[in-house]
């Protein structure tokens, strides 16, 4: 067994399912303070959070990473206990594996090694780990993040352990991701018999040309790093489960994955603009869940590329591709951002599962980044 195949095993026979840290913290943090860091507990609603530092002086490079994971599903559906670790065949098994215990493994054995060989390294590194991001993400990242502004304190790199590989490790990193911009419409008519359709007014009839006029816009062309804005409907619910009653109100959910090239004011304008055009009476309720963010180019894409060729010999790809992650709630302090962790293709599955050998490989990458970026090695 590897240290950080073991770490990994130990958090993910914790069952945090979202918010339930069930222990996790706790072990990091005692591993974190052995080597000199600084943790504060940070606890808000019934989320656990910490913040660990090593070092006062700038700049800080700091992890950030979630202990929570999604339910399990049936468990009688998996091969083997989702939080009992299981090695077979080279693959490491068990609810959290990929996304991400595996993750907070690596970067807390790249943080112990680099300690071990530089006890007086310049500069700062810092733990931002939350049990809230698989769940409403309220009172998780985007908490602490403001508590670090009230205390002065601000990041200057952060490296979110999302798992980003595609085929193998290294392969890709996210260097941003788009916005999420949601929506819950209620079209409004009068209910009636199906038979006297003069005496009512169907809204589902009236809502077709604007859904369809909403679904065919083009609302912008995208850039280099990011496709162009996308609407989908995710659901529509209406009538009264009667055949022969006209409703009176129809309910959409849609949602917007926005690029830099438009603002979430811009797109609600725009919306607003097509539903009035078409005559309807309406009210539309709002939830943005995350601003779009870039790292286009910089010292922390640079000493993430240049450690994966290191480690793994890859030429790793920039995406923003995927849905959100909690790196949208600390890039807008101006800190740089990056995600990268293992594959994900078995990520919220049943048997997830990560390849055993990747993990120490991923510590490795990390201490080498931690190092490109304090030290100025490579």
């Amino acid at each position: 067994m590897n240290r950080t195949l073991d770490l990994c095993c130990e958090l993910i026979r914790r069952p945090s399912v979202t918010p339930e840290d069930a222990g996790c913290q706790a072990l990091m943090m005692e591993r974190l303070s052995a080597i000199g860091f600084e943790c504060t507990d940070l606890p808000f609603g019934e989320v656990s959070n910490f913040w660990a530092r090593r070092g006062s002086e700038g700049p800080i490079l700091v992890f950030a990473g979630h202990t929570d994971v999604v339910p399990t599903g049936p468990e009688n559906q998996w091969d083997t206990p989702p939080f009992e670790p299981t090695l077979k065949e080279g693959m490491l098994y068990g609810r959290g594996a990929a996304d991400m215990k595996g993750s907070l493994a690596a970067m807390l054995v790249a943080c112990e090694d680099f300690v071990a060989e530089h006890p007086e390294h310049p500069g700062s590194i810092g733990f931002l780990i939350t049990s809230d991001e698989e769940g409403p993400a309220a009172d998780g990242t985007v908490k602490v993040v403001e508590h670090l502004q009230r205390q002065g304190e601000y990041i200057d790199w952060c490296l979110v352990g999302e798992p980003s590989s595609t085929a193998q490790l290294g392969d890709v990193i996210k260097n941003g991701r788009r916005g999420s911009l949601g929506a819950v419409l209620v079209i409004k008519g009068v209910q009636g018999h199906i038979a006297y359709p003069h005496l009512a007014d169907n809204p589902i009839h009236r809502a077709m040309p604007a859904l369809h006029a909403l679904a065919s816009e083009h609302w912008d062309e995208g850039n280099a790093f990011f496709p162009p804005t996308s609407l989908q409907i995710s659901n529509i619910k209406g009538g009264t489960g009667a055949t022969n009653v006209i409703p009176g109100e129809l309910e959409i959910q849609f949602n917007f994955r926005f690029s830099t090239e438009v603002t979430d004011t811009e797109l609600r304008e725009r919306t607003e603009a097509i539903l009035q055009a078409h005559r309807l009476d309406y009210e539309l309720q709002w939830h943005l869940s995350g601003q779009p963010f870039l790292t286009a180019s910089g010292a922390l894409v640079d000493a993430a590329a240049g450690s994966i060729r290191d480690v793994t010999g890859l030429e790793t790809e920039l995406s923003t591709a995927g849905g959100t992650s909690d790196g949208r709630f600390i890039a807008p302090t101006g800190a740089q951002v990056v995600e990268l962790g293992p594959v994900n293709a078995t990520i919220h599955k049943l048997n997830e599962e990560v390849r055993a050998g990747d993990l120490p490989r991923l510590a490795e990458i990390y201490r080498r980044i931690i190092e490109r970026l304090l030290l100025g090695a490579g």
